[in-house]
């Protein structure tokens, strides 16, 4: 596998209803965005997700992706409490591990919601991202952590979104896919961030951890973040 493209509810995910096929070896969609363009490969989604919102029919391609699937896929890089726990990071995550491709490139998840009015592509929504909740603190770092553990796979991680994101993933053009590399990283800082991981112990093994919640530190989880963000030298 070499070139993964996912695509969020953003309202800037149907520019990607033009897009070629051809750069792309594998197409994952989140929640609704199966409805972005048929061609998907793989829909993922949460359990609570709406039986009137999934695909009538799935060609012989396509599959769906349950929490059955990715919470054992995701526990594998450390859990929700440290990846973040939006459908955008459970996604790559999941990518990450079951397709093990060079390039993961993201649409529509970005996570800025200045139109209030207009947060998915399909109108108004509810955004995972909005929720108060732990492990959503810094979705700046929560990217970090995934640019810096894909890296370390050998997988580069780019948004090809040219608006404001809350991702750090560096900007990419379809044509410039097939031949980017991983950024650089500081080894030294991801191991900081990882060793402050296994102290903590926020691991949740059924991927439930909003039942475990009070046992969570706000300001751990804070400190943590920051070592993330440092993991990353453009930041």
């Amino acid at each position: 596998m070499s070139v993964v493209l996912i695509l969020g509810s953003g309202p800037n995910v149907v520019a990607s209803r033009d897009w070629q096929r051809d750069p792309f070896d594998r197409i994952v969609a989140i929640n609704n965005a199966w409805a972005v363009r048929p061609d998907w490969d793989d829909l993922i989604h949460p359990d609570d997700f709406p039986l009137a919102r999934m695909p009538l029919v799935l060609a012989r391609h396509q599959r769906i992706i349950r929490a059955s699937d990715y919470v054992p896929l995701q526990n594998n890089y450390g859990g929700f409490v440290y990846a973040g726990g939006t459908m955008a990071f459970t996604a790559c995550y999941w990518a990450l591990a079951a397709l093990k491709p060079k390039v993961i490139a993201v649409m529509g998840c970005d996570m800025v919601y200045d139109n209030a009015s207009k947060t998915h592509f399909y109108g108004q929504g509810t955004a995972d991202p909005l929720r108060q909740d732990v492990t959503l603190r810094s979705l700046e770092a929560k990217s970090a952590r995934l640019i810096a553990l894909a890296a370390r796979q050998g997988c580069a991680m780019v948004n090809l979104s040219t608006d404001p994101s809350r991702l750090v993933f560096p900007r990419s053009k379809i044509e410039d896919l097939a031949t980017t590399l991983p950024c650089p990283m500081h080894v030294q800082a991801i191991d900081n961030a990882l060793a402050q991981e296994a102290t903590l112990d926020y691991y949740v093994p059924s991927g439930k951890y909003w039942k475990e919640e009070g046992r969570f530190d706000a300001s751990a989880i804070d400190a943590l973040d920051a070592l993330w963000l440092t993991a990353v030298p453009a930041l």
